[in-house]
């Protein structure tokens, strides 16, 4: 008999047709109603495909009886109730690594895209300004210039690789001093931001990096500054962000990621030093397709009784 689970969230389709030959699929994610769906099919589950931007707690969890395993298609698991997970002894996969040169790319491409003005000459080529003004006004290098990251695991180590093959000095800001890094490291987020001509923000989401971008950390930043995120948009403190930009107290910015996605706050599309890119850091065939594998290989894993290739710990 095969088992059941529970698929909140899709993997790519050649996934999904593995693992319909092997298990029953629960796809709350095609129903109009996905409470009613799982309040009269799933009391039998025991595993369940999810995201980390999807609601996982007690409340779900009293829903499903026999869960075992909540497994992630996404690195991130903001959403997901780690102590409510551990009390019911329910293990939690997600999918590091396979995404962090994507995702590393993207924060180069936003960096280099709001220091040069990309989108503004883009525009200013379409609508044939260039043509009736002559050269657009000049950006600036960005080479000799200071990049400060702020979190330096494996996505912020990886972008902080790119951004030095640009010629950029690296600082970082962190829990700890990591003692195998060369790059200066600040205790003090604030003086990090003082320090950079460009903040990147690549730290986990969730209750303890809320608004860690504060408006002091953006008005240290400065008026010549770039921030660029590709965490979590709860990390940064939109409404200084957006007042900051809108008033040039920050020069530019580049996000893949927001409050209220996807419903963003009107007033970035008035912005014309903002580059905006729809949370798709990890976006690529390739990747997409490692993530579904790693989601998969974690199921097979559970059912087998063997260790989870991509366990967190609880």
């Amino acid at each position: 008999m095969k088992q059941d689970i529970l698929v909140l969230s899709p993997l790519e389709e050649r996934q999904m047709k593995d693992i319909d030959k092997r298990y029953h699929l629960l796809r709350a994610d095609l129903a109009k109603d996905r409470a009613d769906f799982i309040d009269k099919n799933a009391q039998n589950c025991r595993a369940v495909i999810s995201t980390g931007n999807i609601v996982f707690d007690k409340n779900l969890i009293s829903k499903l009886p026999q869960v075992g395993l909540v497994a992630c298609v996404t690195a991130g698991f903001d959403q997901v109730n780690l102590k409510d997970l551990k009390e019911h002894k329910i293990h939690l996969t997600n999918t590091p690594d396979v995404l962090t040169d994507d995702v590393a790319d993207v924060a180069l491409m936003l960096m280099l895209a709001a220091r040069r003005r990309l989108v503004f000459g883009d525009h200013y080529v379409r609508s044939g300004e260039w043509a009736k003004k002559g050269p657009m006004p000049l950006t600036e290098t960005t080479a000799g210039k200071r990049a400060g990251v702020v979190g330096l695991g494996r996505i912020g180590h990886a972008i902080a690789k790119r951004f030095e093959s640009c010629g950029l000095t690296i600082g970082y800001y962190g829990r700890h001093k990591k003692p195998d890094v060369a790059y200066q490291f600040f205790p003090s987020l604030v003086e990090l931001a003082k320090w950079s001509d460009i903040l990147v923000v690549a730290v986990t989401g969730g209750k303890e990096t809320e608004k860690l971008i504060s408006k002091e950390v953006i008005a240290a930043l400065g008026n010549r500054g770039s921030l660029i995120n590709i965490s979590r948009g709860t990390v940064i403190d939109e409404d200084a962000m957006i007042k900051a930009l809108q008033s040039k107290e920050l020069e530019t910015a580049g996000l893949d990621v927001y409050l209220n996605e996807p419903n963003i706050n009107p007033a970035f599309y008035k912005l014309e030093n903002v580059v905006l890119y729809p949370h798709h850091g990890s976006g690529t065939v390739e990747t997409r397709d490692r993530m579904s594998d790693l989601v998969v290989e974690n199921i097979d894993a559970f059912f087998a009784d063997k260790p989870l290739p991509s366990e967190v710990k609880l």
